[in-house]
């Protein structure tokens, strides 16, 4: 087991090691559309990359009403494994919609064997995420 500040520091240490390793500006908050945003998430259990709709329940409906019709297209042409999830729970207790990729592999931020496996899961599928915001992004927002 790792203290707080051990676990602080070897996250800390995973995220500095990840920016230097695929040095790029990530789109994530800056979609220009509120409460709209892409994430990495990386804990003791589990990888992640999510799109999450965090906005007020109107516009969040209406943006998953956009996202569900560009499903197929998501889940053929970039994600075939994004799981769509119109509910969804932070940790926090705030009700969000998501869509995320899950790395099926058992990782743990505390394992640094298993980092660089989560670096290029992370870039690869944000690299998707992005591809597939920036083609169709103007339908999300409309």
């Amino acid at each position: 087991m790792f203290s707080k500040e051990e676990s602080r520091k070897l996250r800390e240490t995973f995220w500095i090691s990840f920016g230097k390793s695929f040095p790029r500006k990530w789109l994530l908050y800056n979609t220009k559309i509120k409460g709209f945003s892409f994430k990495f998430h990386f804990d003791t259990k589990e990888a992640l990359v999510a799109l999450d709709v965090e906005s007020d329940l109107e516009n969040r409906i209406n943006y998953w009403e956009k996202l569900l019709a560009l499903k197929s297209i998501l889940k053929a042409d970039y994600l075939p494994t994004a799981l769509f999830k119109e509910t969804y729970y932070l940790e926090n207790g705030k009700e969000i919609s998501r869509i995320y990729v899950p790395l099926e592999d058992n990782v743990s931020i505390h394992n640094k064997n298993s980092w660089q496996q989560v670096m290029v899961f992370f870039n690869e599928t944000m690299n998707l995420f992005e591809a597939f915001f920036e083609e169709y992004q103007d339908v999300i927002k409309s």
